[in-house]
């Protein structure tokens, strides 16, 4: 949580009282994805008097920002950036001295975080801001003038040019009427929580609370973002800074700074060893939840058959019921035939079809019991398989534990396959997406670009039925096709809400999603990962909604 919007609001006033009065006096990068900002006073002829210095990191797998008390510029491999921020003395009186190191820098003026977004604003004399754009697939620096874009740190992400930043803060509506109208789905309020507070509310619910007590459950979560409370934490086996106190806390501070400093010295402190131990047990750690999810699935879905009668029942009670049908032979059929259960000693009522002979729809129902049998067999060794799984992965994981070395870890990496391209045997369906169970169908989802092709281009047959959030990025969605039987309607829509919260726009309060048999779903040679041609599709309009 350290770039959380969260975060960022509570850092701003304290970054204030240290920067407010200093001059930006330096902007310079010795590094590629790293930029260093000097604050300071004045500048003598050597150092610089009441410096304030930060270190900003800018990679695309992690980006933060480090107070130091102090930064030594190499002589060599640096560079300037940002000169247009740092004012020159350009009064030409005799005896100045115009050279950069008498050159006083803009003022700064405040600093400022931005509604319901994740950056932060450095505001210099002359309408000069610099903005840290920590929200979307890469963090930048900005610098505007006004609400125009002058400058980036990183020139590549040309859509940063586009920004306005009088358009940066993102009012939502976030009231509990807000709440109820979105279906009580509080991701759509607060885009701004993260992995770590939905977490928490799932974990402090324990998936029980719904309405009222989850939107109570809401606020308290929120009066403890913004209690100026910082724990770094180990959470999901990596150094972690949060607001809340998940994962195995290590030490808190109420001084948000300080909290940063401490993060980012203890996150890129780690050595090779312990990122990639952490990494392997994070993974282990995701493929023991999707056992666990597949098994309950699979669990639910025995259970559900059991609460009433089986197909094979309601065939035998059809036929020791046919003198109960008043229609001469080979006629049809009633919709509906009331007859007393045997197996459950109540009455019950039987669905017929009624453009089929009573013999004709016992045979119809002995035929569903035979697919019945079928994923009776298909579930049952699921559970069996992913209980073995989950035995595996916990024999795994204490392994890991106990390896002291990179050496040791890589070779036990390698002899266990714990890779894709390394495992013992073939992936199934089940292990490689996300899978969803809706009435008897099997619902595939696509993890990322790579797994999205894996998924349409050698997991899927042409009856399949494919799904795709309409116009943006997202997952591959398939529903297997179940001889005999068509899609049914309420498949198809879960499906394409599944389809509608695996993309972006999840947050929509309506999203098409495309739907076509994947026979209709093309990939000619040099399309990017992920990306298919269709040639003929229906769109469903449904409220993205998860597992």
């Amino acid at each position: 949580m350290h770039t959380n919007y969260y975060f960022l609001r509570q850092l701003g006033p304290a970054l204030a009282t240290q920067l407010v009065g200093l001059r930006l006096m330096e902007c310079f990068s010795q590094d590629r994805d790293e930029i260093v900002l000097v604050f300071a006073e004045a500048k003598g002829p050597l150092s610089y008097y009441r410096p304030f210095f930060i270190k900003a990191t800018l990679r695309p797998d992690f980006s933060g920002l480090f107070f130091a008390e102090t930064v030594r510029r190499a002589r060599t491999n640096s560079v300037d950036l940002f000169t247009k921020l740092i004012e020159v003395d350009t009064t030409g009186s005799a005896g100045n001295d115009s050279t950069p190191a008498n050159r006083p820098g803009r003022l700064v003026t405040g600093v400022r975080s931005f509604l319901n977004e994740r950056c932060l604003g450095i505001e210099l004399t002359d309408g000069y801001t610099l903005v840290f754009k920590f929200f979307g697939n890469r963090p930048n620096l900005i610098a505007f003038d006004h609400d125009t874009v002058v400058d980036l740190f990183n020139h590549r992400l040309t859509s940063d040019n586009d920004l306005q930043l009088n358009q940066l803060d993102r009012p939502l509506d976030q009231s509990y009427e807000a709440y109820v109208a979105s279906g009580y789905n509080h991701r759509a309020l607060f885009p701004t929580f993260g992995k770590e507070v939905n977490e928490w509310l799932t974990e402090k619910s324990n998936g029980q609370l719904a309405g009222v007590d989850q939107w109570l459950l809401i606020q308290d979560t929120l009066a403890l973002l913004n209690a100026s409370r910082f724990y770094l934490t180990l959470w999901h086996h990596q150094p972690t800074l949060s607001l809340l106190p998940i994962g195995e806390v290590q030490w808190e501070t109420d001084n948000p700074i300080e909290a940063a400093n401490r993060f980012f010295v203890s996150f890129n402190g780690q050595n090779t060893f312990e990122r990639e131990r952490g990494s392997w047990l994070r993974l282990l750690d995701k493929r023991k939840k999707r056992a666990g999810a597949l098994i309950d699935a699979a669990m639910e879905r025995l259970m559900s058959r059991d609460e009433g009668l089986s197909h094979e029942q309601m065939g035998h009670l059809l036929l020791a019921n046919l003198h109960a049908i008043d229609v001469p032979p080979g006629m049809k059929s009633p919709e509906r035939l009331t007859v007393y259960d045997l197996y459950h000693e109540q009455p019950t009522t039987l669905k017929l079809k009624p453009d089929l002979s009573p013999q004709r729809n016992a045979e119809n129902f002995y035929r569903k019991a035979k697919n019945e049998k079928i994923e009776e067999e298909h579930l049952t060794a699921q559970v069996t398989a992913q209980e073995a799984e989950l035995v595996k992965i916990d024999e795994q994981r204490q392994a890991l534990a106990e390896l002291t070395n990179l050496k040791e870890l890589r070779r036990y990496v390698k002899q266990q396959g714990l890779t894709n391209e390394q495992t013992a045997g073939p992936l199934t369906a089940d292990q490689l997406f996300k899978e969803v169970d809706v009435d008897g169908f099997r619902i595939l989802i696509g993890r990322n670009a790579r797994n999205n092709d894996l998924l349409t281009q050698r997991f899927a047959y042409k009856e399949d039925l494919w799904l795709h959030a309409r116009d943006v990025t997202g997952s591959h969605v398939l529903i297997k096709y179940r001889a005999g039987r068509p899609f049914p309607r309420n498949v198809i829509e879960r499906a394409a809400e599944l389809a509608a919260w695996y993309s972006k726009r999840r947050t929509d309060s309506l999203c098409p999603v495309t739907v076509t048999p994947r026979k209709y779903v093309r990939k000619p040679k040099g399309l990017a990962e992920g990306q298919v041609l269709i040639e003929k599709e229906s769109v469903v309009m449904v409220v993205p909604k998860g597992e």
